[in-house]
């Protein structure tokens, strides 16, 4: 759910390539991990950050009416998403100025910055139909 306050936004910071570290050393890939946990210290202190997860790589994939269930997601190593941060921002171009500090962007990791909305586009878009917005947002 997006902030109530005019003078902030809510962002996903999305981090693709599963496979970032493989080509460094062990030293290189621990020198960047410190600087990737100072970084989000540093986001998290300023009130920039309101938490973030690594994601593991497997994972299933619920489809279609018959909700059938199966392995995944199957995504290519630089597209998989391997890890999120939940900003709060002025703006989006602030958000992208956040995202381009990532200490892992020299090797491969890529960022995408998507923003938090309100509600369901489904929402916005759908006449009254006099169900509730949860039932629409249910549908979608």
């Amino acid at each position: 759910m997006a902030s109530d306050s005019a003078n902030s936004s809510e962002f996903l910071l999305l981090f693709h390539n599963t496979g970032w570290h493989q080509d460094l050393s062990p030293g290189q890939i621990q020198a960047t991990m410190s600087q990737w946990k100072d970084w989000f210290d540093g986001l998290v202190s300023a009130g920039k950050c309101r938490g973030g997860h690594p994601l593991g790589d497997g994972g299933r994939v619920v489809s279609g009416k018959a909700r059938s269930v199966s392995d995944g997601p199957f995504a290519e190593s630089k597209e998989a998403i391997c890890g999120y941060f939940f900003l709060q921002s002025v703006d989006f171009d602030e958000a992208v100025a956040i995202a381009g500090q990532c200490p892992a962007l020299p090797h491969g990791i890529t960022v995408e910055v998507r923003p938090v909305l309100a509600d369901c586009a489904v929402n916005r878009a759908a006449p009254s139909s006099g169900q509730p917005e949860s039932a629409l947002a249910a549908t979608a």
